[in-house]
């Protein structure tokens, strides 16, 4: 997890289509290639990070449901794209959810990361326009004795179920695969992954007045450590089916934990990249504050889906929380020297 983070929506202006799309994802492409590389941005750079290096800088670009229709390319947009559903616990801002394009810049160093920023902004020319933008932040690498899991701004230990690389079915789970259901028109996505983005709110002033016994009671986890509640340590396996002396379950039937279990969800995984958010103080003195929530699947019915719906129905969290915006899209692979981001989907 990187330290800094922006993420930021595009529409194409009006009269864009695909000619232009092509033109300025190839700007894209060439700025990132060179600010992942610590080099200096290809058109007018500001100077901002001329002495800082990468510090991490990746910038990421996806594809929103509406962009298919402003290029004609709707016989090419994959099944998974569909909009997501409506759920109960929404209370969406539709100017700050969706979008054609989707950029996600991540680096160690908030001038590096502010620096891809303008520079994509100013890359988008006539061809874009900003729909929304957030900015995020975790904690710095080397803040801790020893690297460990994130908190997120409620004080709890944030990720512990994130799937890892060395799981056995972690590209099965996390990227789509070149071969499998869909027509060929869809290939351009093999080795892609779909991003869920959720703006989230948090009710801190609400959160802060529970006990820490309470809190955990309502994730399921231990404050101190992330342990579940039945034992062990963060990395320990909940316990579910563990009764207390009152012959209650350890880990109440709402707990955040237990609803959001892959067991509990038909297996459904997804990689949890978030980052938090502080955008100041509200008008009714409450901090507007909270957790920009990214997560990574290769089909988002089977990942995201699933999981909020199960959560949406009954979960304890939800008192603490609001969704206040979101939006979809379809992330391609990387591009190989040469190319540029979405070439497959644009020229295929």
């Amino acid at each position: 997890l990187q330290a800094k983070g922006h993420v930021v929506a595009f529409d194409l202006a009006p009269g864009a289509g695909r000619k232009e799309a092509v033109a300025l994802l190839r700007r894209w492409s060439d700025t990132a290639r060179r600010l992942m590389a610590g080099e200096t941005a290809p058109h007018g750079d500001s100077g901002i990070a001329l002495d800082a290096g990468p510090s991490s800088l990746t910038v990421t670009f996806g594809f929103g449901h509406s962009f298919f229709e402003r290029t004609g390319l709707t016989a090419r947009r994959p099944v998974a794209l569909d909009p997501l559903p409506d759920f109960s616990s929404d209370r969406l801002d539709p100017q700050r959810s969706n979008g054609d394009l989707w950029v996600q810049i991540g680096s160690d160093d908030g001038l590096v990361a502010f620096h891809a920023l303008r520079a994509v902004q100013k890359d988008a020319g006539e061809a874009a326009r900003v729909r929304w933008q957030m900015n995020g932040f975790n904690r710095s690498p080397g803040a801790t004795a020893a690297p460990m899991t994130a908190r997120n701004l409620m004080g709890q230990v944030d990720g512990t179920g994130n799937p890892k690389p060395s799981d056995a079915d972690f590209g099965k789970r996390i990227f789509v695969q070149g071969s499998g259901p869909g027509p060929a028109e869809h290939a351009w996505m093999a080795g892609g992954s779909y991003a869920v983005v959720r703006r989230i709110r948090m009710l801190l002033d609400d959160w802060d007045k529970r006990s820490t016994a309470q809190q955990e009671q309502v994730i399921g986890r231990t404050k101190a450590d992330g342990a579940p509640l039945t034992g062990g340590t963060e990395t320990t396996k909940p316990a579910l089916d563990k009764l207390g002396p009152d012959g209650k379950p350890v880990i109440a039937s709402n707990a955040h934990a237990r609803i959001s279990a892959p067991e509990q969800n038909g297996g459904a995984a997804m990689l949890r990249r978030p980052f938090s958010f502080h955008d100041g103080i509200a008008a009714d003195g409450t901090p507007d504050a909270g957790l920009l929530f990214i997560c990574w699947q290769a089909d988002p019915l089977r990942g995201f889906v699933p999981v909020q719906r199960k959560l949406d129905r009954g979960d304890a969290l939800s008192e603490f929380i609001r969704h206040e915006s979101s939006g979809l899209y379809a992330v391609p692979p990387g591009p190989r020297p040469g190319e540029y981001v979405g070439q497959h989907l644009l020229e295929g």
